[in-house]
């Protein structure tokens, strides 16, 4: 996606310096466009855990670029049980986010990948980078496939609108910023956008981290697609108005049943949706799946980040980026990050694979060769 008229991926390696991976720092966003050099396995994990990135699709393409870092990394130390150090290292990246599914994934992916090559360090670090940059290529394929099913969806609600305007509600950052490229949630948008129909996006705050405010309203307006930034409680009103077609969230785990774990506070519009009987729709890719988990709200762990998040805010006073205390300073914060949907309450999945209902059947339809379900 362009970023002043340039394209740009979340994460890639460095053009002169193929020992060094480069990301969007996406703390300093939107008043700061800073790349910054991920060079050792302690870089990722510092990266993914203080949300340098965020966002399942990129994520997942971080940790298999830090299990090659990783590789470099037994070389350089002259491991001898390399396969061991690689599995603590994995085990050290996966510790950073619990509830983002996608992590574990490309770990695993990555750990299988080299579990033929013993000890030999050469050919671990090629099978590394190139496991790496097809979980990034394939993330940009699979968004790019959402885009074209859930536009689909976005083109019958114009048609019905007589070509009139769109209007999506999304929760958090489920754009190209939390992927590698196009996003999972706005990929369907910004395919209308392309084609020329008219779309407009309310985009919630998402408090505590503001990943809407900040992110979400940066990329749209980097691609010219209409947007408004709203406080997080007033998806419900705008709902109530008929001013909101349709919702479109993200996915950090979603179990095969359908219960879909998202950014805190994503439950909460999709009651108020089913309450104004406007379609709720999640977006993921299969690798957002978690094929062991049959019951979202119960079996899915929910991170719990630090309080100071809750406490303070940032953002740009006199060109310089301050923090300041929001609350009474001795008053204590509790900071969930992300509450689980059930499947009940969502219209549909889109899908790589296309649109299916949130439900064991329908996910099983569309993946009979990975949902444990036999249909």
């Amino acid at each position: 996606m362009d970023v002043n008229g340039k394209p740009f991926r979340t994460i890639w390696l460095k053009a002169d310096e193929p020992t060094v991976i480069q990301i969007i720092d996406q703390r300093h966003l939107p008043h700061r466009f800073v790349i910054e050099d991920l060079r050792t396995v302690q870089d990722v994990a510092i990266a993914l855990k203080e949300m340098h990135v965020r966002g399942a699709g990129v994520i997942g393409a971080s940790a298999g670029y830090g299990m090659y870092l990783a590789s470099l990394e037994a070389k350089a130390q002259e491991k001898f049980e390399v396969q061991g150090f690689l599995r603590a290292m994995g085990a050290k990246l996966c510790a950073t986010r619990p509830t983002a599914v996608n992590l574990e994934w490309a770990v695993n992916r990555q750990l299988e990948a080299v579990a033929p090559l013993g000890n030999n360090i050469e050919a671990i670090i090629k099978k590394t980078l190139a496991v790496a940059g097809a979980i990034a290529l394939e993330d940009i394929q699979l968004c790019k496939s959402i885009g074209e099913h859930g536009f689909e969806l976005i083109q019958a609600l114009s048609e019905k609108k007589q070509g009139d305007t769109v209007n999506i509600l999304t929760h958090c950052n489920a754009g190209w910023l939390g992927c590698v490229d196009n996003g999972t949630a706005t990929s369907p948008i910004y395919e209308a956008h392309r084609k020329g129909l008219k779309v407009h996006v309310w985009v919630d705050e998402t408090r505590p981290r503001n990943q809407g405010a900040r992110l979400t309203a940066w990329e749209l307006g980097q691609q010219g697609v209409p947007h408004t930034v709203i406080p997080d409680n007033v998806g419900g009103h705008l709902m109530q108005h008929g001013m909101v077609d349709i919702v479109i969230v993200g996915s950090d785990r979603t179990s095969y049943t359908g219960d879909v774990a998202n950014k805190i506070g994503t439950y909460l519009k999709a009651l108020a949706a089913k309450d104004n009987n406007i379609p709720f729709y999640v977006a993921l890719t299969y690798s957002a799946f978690d094929w062991t988990i049959s019951d979202g709200v119960k079996q899915i762990p929910i991170e719990q980040r630090d309080a100071t998040e809750v406490k303070y805010i940032k953002g740009l006073k006199d060109g310089e980026i301050t923090e300041v205390l929001l609350t009474p300073k001795n008053s204590p914060a509790v900071n969930y990050g992300f509450d689980v949907t059930p499947a009940r309450l969502i219209t549909g999945l889109i899908t790589d694979r296309g649109v299916c209902s949130a439900s064991a059947e329908g996910i099983a339809n569309l993946y009979p060769d990975l949902s444990p379900v036999v249909l």
